[in-house]
């Protein structure tokens, strides 16, 4: 491993310590952070036959600090967003929106560059709506997910959910992680082919 992964490695073990630590509940905690718990175990599962770009594991970092914020508060209780809801008015607390277009944008990087260099696709033209569309089925599934959870646990997933009364969430969700990958594959592709093409030196 190089200098980039040895700092994100130490940056994200303190990052999940503080998230770990006073959290809104354990349940939620662990509902929230279990993207990040399965996707490193991946991650350094398959480091020795598949390794990212630096670009890509940065991203990554983001997207899992983005995770354990909303595990430590929920994502309808961060304080910022609070802050941001009382100061403009806004019917409720948008973290999650972030959250979701994160969900669109890292996962469009990592299915962008696997597809890449392994050399999955031989028209590069279908390469956006193909990226775009695992995108948009990795949110959909964990829609399913949430939905799974709500109905086995009852009440206890009103945290995990964080609908707050929008009948429209699910689909708001989505449509937030659909535009993540769609900016992603706009303003990023070029600095991720550079990334690869160095990678690959």
């Amino acid at each position: 491993m190089n200098r980039t992964l040895y700092i994100l490695i130490i940056l994200l073990a303190i990052v999940a310590l503080w998230s770990g630590i006073n959290h809104f509940d354990y349940f939620t905690w662990v509902l929230e952070a279990l993207p990040v718990i399965l996707g490193i175990a991946v991650l350094a599962f398959t480091f020795k036959r598949f390794r990212f770009t630096d670009l890509t594991y940065i991203f990554i970092f983001v997207h899992c600090c983005i995770l354990l914020v909303g595990a430590k508060y929920t994502y309808a209780e961060v304080p910022l967003f609070n802050w941001i809801q009382e100061h403009f008015g806004h019917d409720r607390n948008n973290y999650d929106k972030i959250g979701h277009f994160a969900q669109g944008f890292i996962p469009a990087m990592i299915a962008r560059e696997l597809i890449i260099r392994l050399n999955v696709l031989n028209k590069k033209l279908w390469l956006p709506f193909i990226v775009a569309s695992i995108c948009l089925s990795i949110s959909a599934v964990y829609e399913l997910f949430e939905w799974f959870v709500a109905d086995f646990t009852g009440q206890s997933a009103e945290a995990f959910l964080g609908t707050q009364g929008y009948e429209w969430d699910a689909q708001s969700d989505m449509l937030c992680a659909t535009i993540g990958a769609i900016c992603m594959l706009l303003f990023l592709s070029k600095a991720q082919d550079k990334a690869i093409l160095k990678n690959s030196i």
